[in-house]
């Protein structure tokens, strides 16, 4: 029997997928102010507590044991988001990350009380279990928010525009990054400290979560609007078919051998992120000298090319009528090609006025290669294969896989810096991309051949 087409969105449909992709960008960009503000204030807090004991590693232990909470996060958070509704998740981890972060300005001054646990622990500082709890619970409550992206996404959004629109919806963790360290900097920079820097976190992020929480609607029926149909490639099936249990979401999904093969390529690419989001200021000021403040503000070339590389990706995908793959394996093997021009060129024989403009510019060249393929696999090709029902499941499954290699991008990659120098790391990183490009080359011809 034939299918009747679907019928053509109207400009109501329009405008209110407009809304709803605008309100997304900008709630997931105010999860970046309260997720970057660690990194800006470190410093500030080395300074207070330094008499207390507290070190660069354990702040670096900090975020490590917030990155595996966010993991773990992201394993129970993506299937939430389809069995209670994105609209639902990320508003309710908005808003928790609005109180975490507030917490994390009054948890040095429980160390007192927790003094005895943390020498039990083997802590070196008291003021490290607190921010630790603290600090983890935050990131456990931010992995709400990209589950719930998704899942709202899918909802409102065309299979044929769905790369466009997961590309956009992409820039808003890379330009929350950078506008939050710009931001938030520029508070440090005027005298502001920690913790006022914390609160004004918190204050941006709760003013967008009010405006989010009038905005965002569950689903185009909420406003009597018709549904747009799941991409035919999913594993769940027809959208209309009814709620599913958390059995069903996963189960389909562990059974695709595409799944598998996007787990995979997110490992290789999320593990390189990491590394750039963590390192490149370091980077940055072994390479070419400058001091850490300029080191820190040039950094932000990173997640602004990445950016537009999420953007060109997307575009490109629909250039292509779709094929990923076509996309995929020669940006990742541009990838290979920027992380062994950093592993071998020497850059640090090159005379001081061209040194920094050439390792910014590899830089950038390894983030317009990676940034773009990173977003499609927790982005759209999550739900290519979960659909409106089970895409934010899959999403967080993916994610989840990424994040667990990603915990090699902080100890593991600065332990071969600080042993063999960032060229041997750079070279290891090339190895895990070109490793990357065998599972997106055997992705495209497994999944993605054309008869």
């Amino acid at each position: 029997m034939d299918t009747a087409p679907p019928p053509a969105p109207t400009r109501r449909f329009r405008a209110w997928q407009g809304v709803t992709v605008g309100t997304l960008f900008t709630g997931y960009l105010g999860y970046y102010v309260c997720r970057s503000n660690l990194s800006v204030v470190t410093p500030l807090l080395l300074d207070e507590y330094a008499d207390a004991g507290l070190t660069k590693g354990m702040v670096g232990d900090v975020a490590s044991v917030g990155i595996v909470a966010y993991a773990a996060g992201k394993l129970v958070n993506g299937v939430a988001a389809d069995l209670v509704g994105g609209r639902r998740l990320f508003l309710v981890g908005l808003f928790a990350s609005v109180a975490a972060t507030l917490l994390f300005t009054l948890a040095p001054d429980w160390a007192p009380a927790l003094a005895g646990v943390a020498a039990r622990l083997g802590l070196g500082a008291a003021v490290v279990l607190p921010l630790v709890l603290v600090w983890a619970g935050n990131r456990f409550v931010q992995s709400m928010g990209w589950g719930g992206l998704v899942q709202l996404a899918a909802r409102w959004t065309e299979p044929h525009r769905l790369p466009a629109v997961m590309g956009f919806l992409s820039m808003s963790y890379l330009v929350g990054d950078a506008v939050a360290r710009l931001a938030l900097g520029q508070l440090v920079r005027l005298g502001y400290g920690w913790r006022e820097v914390f609160a004004a976190a918190a204050a941006v992020l709760a003013t967008i979560g009010l405006v989010a929480a009038v905005l965002l609607k569950s689903r185009p029926a909420a406003v009597g609007l018709p549904e747009p149909p799941p991409p035919p490639e999913n594993v769940h099936g027809a959208a209309a078919a009814g709620p599913l249990s958390a059995r069903q979401l996963v189960g389909p999904l562990l059974a695709s051998r595409a799944f598998w093969f996007v787990c995979a390529l997110n490992m290789g690419l999320t593990l390189i992120r990491e590394t750039f989001n963590f390192w490149t200021p370091t980077y940055l000021r072994d390479a070419t000298g400058l001091d850490a403040g300029r080191a820190g503000i040039t950094s932000l070339v990173f997640p602004l090319t990445g950016a537009l590389s999420a953007v060109t990706a997307g575009w490109a995908v629909g250039r292509v009528g779709g094929r990923y793959g076509a996309v995929l394996v020669p940006s990742l093997v541009g990838l290979v090609a920027a992380l062994g021009v950093l592993a071998f060129a020497p850059v640090r024989d090159l005379p001081d006025a061209a040194r920094t403009p050439v390792v910014v510019g590899l830089v950038c060249a390894a983030a317009f290669c990676l940034i773009g393929p990173y977003t499609f696999s927790a982005g759209v090709l999550a739900v290519k294969l979960g659909g409106p029902r089970g895409g934010a499941t899959a999403a967080g499954l993916i994610d989840t896989a990424g994040y667990v290699a990603a915990a090699l991008a902080g100890s593991g990659v600065g332990r071969v810096a600080d042993a063999h120098g960032w060229p041997a790391a750079f070279g290891a990183l090339a190895g895990v991309a070109g490793l990357t490009v065998a599972v997106a080359l055997a992705y495209t011809l497994l999944h993605e051949r054309r008869a």
